[in-house]
């Protein structure tokens, strides 16, 4: 008989991706199947279930062997109850109860938490926080999103929208955020931020590889910025060097707050930072009332396009977040 193992899906606007995760988080059998976000609800449903269905046609030894299916989806989510609420992304769900129609149909138990939780709790079991109690995880992408988990378990808060920390503002005239607040750390460092500040410092400027390799001012983006960067660039270096002070300052707030036993980082722009990552842990005391900041480790996920189906299989691996 094969091990128990868990299936794990990841949502988003276009496509549903999934796969068999094993005990020790390694993930097989991966599926992808079309997500039409602006149907009706039933049929943004028979995507999950075919990419589901794919996976134990890939491997029909699973149906004896999974224990539960994990579920990331766009929020605002309910984690409790495994209801969508109103996620703007998959708009042909409304108060919708994802984790109960999958339990109906497959039979096995089911949970649903955002991709940032999700994926936080995956590092923690398996990934750069295992053998650590406490782990903070930041996602640096397109947005910023981030996860606390205490002991193998996530911390929802009150009604489980705690750990929003990609919206923390460290700077109140800063730029407006698609929050609504302004100086939040994902308008600031987010890859589009990082390009949009790339795009200012550079317009008026002389030639530049940036513009040379996006092929004009207005197609600038962050991996244009680190590509440039890794050739020598001053203006790429200028901004990713106050990338990394705004990292910094972000960082020290979160120490102060949570002084977790590690911080975990991964997404695009983590891989585009990572060489700022010692520099950033040196001067974090400078940003943090405790002085012993710096002792903390911050290092790189261990999973980096799969996170959202190892971290969804990872919710019901983690019996502390079993109903």
């Amino acid at each position: 008989m094969p091990e128990a193992m868990t299936i794990g899906v990841d949502i988003g606007g276009t496509k549903v991706a999934a796969g068999l995760v094993d005990s020790s988080g390694g993930i097989s059998h991966k599926t992808r199947a079309p997500m039409v976000a602006t149907g009706d609800a039933a049929t943004g449903f028979a995507a999950v279930k075919d990419a589901v269905d794919a996976v134990f046609s890939k491997f029909p030894e699973a149906h004896g062997a999974v224990t539960g299916i994990g579920i990331c989806s766009p929020g605002p989510l309910d984690p409790k109850t495994g209801v969508v609420l109103n996620p703007p992304n998959v708009p042909c769900w409304r108060n919708y109860p994802l984790a109960a129609e999958v339990e109906r149909v497959f039979g096995v138990p089911a949970r649903v938490d955002n991709d940032a939780n999700a994926a936080g709790l995956a590092e923690a079991l398996w990934g750069a926080g295992a053998g650590y109690t406490n782990v903070f995880y930041a996602t640096l992408g397109t947005g910023i999103g981030t996860g606390i988990v205490f002991d193998k378990k996530i911390y929802h808060g009150r009604t489980g929208s705690a750990a929003e920390g990609g919206h923390m503002t460290i700077d109140f005239h800063g730029h407006l955020c698609g929050c609504g607040k302004h100086g939040c750390i994902e308008a600031l460092a987010s890859g589009p931020n990082i390009a949009r500040r790339a795009r200012a410092r550079l317009a008026g400027a002389g030639a530049s590889r940036i513009v040379q390799l996006a092929g004009s001012l207005e197609q600038v983006r962050a991996e244009h910025v680190g590509q440039a960067f890794r050739e020598g660039d001053a203006v790429a270096t200028e901004v990713l060097t106050e990338t990394a002070h705004l990292l910094t300052v972000w960082l020290g707030n979160i120490v102060d707050l949570l002084e977790p036993d590690v911080m975990v980082v991964g997404g695009g722009v983590a891989e585009l930072m990572s060489s700022f990552f010692e520099s950033i842990a040196k001067r974090l005391s400078n940003w943090a009332i405790n002085q012993r900041a710096s002792e903390i480790p911050l290092v790189m996920a261990r999973y980096g396009a799969d996170a959202g189906i190892a971290g969804a299989g990872a919710l019901c691996r983690s019996t502390a977040n079993l109903r």
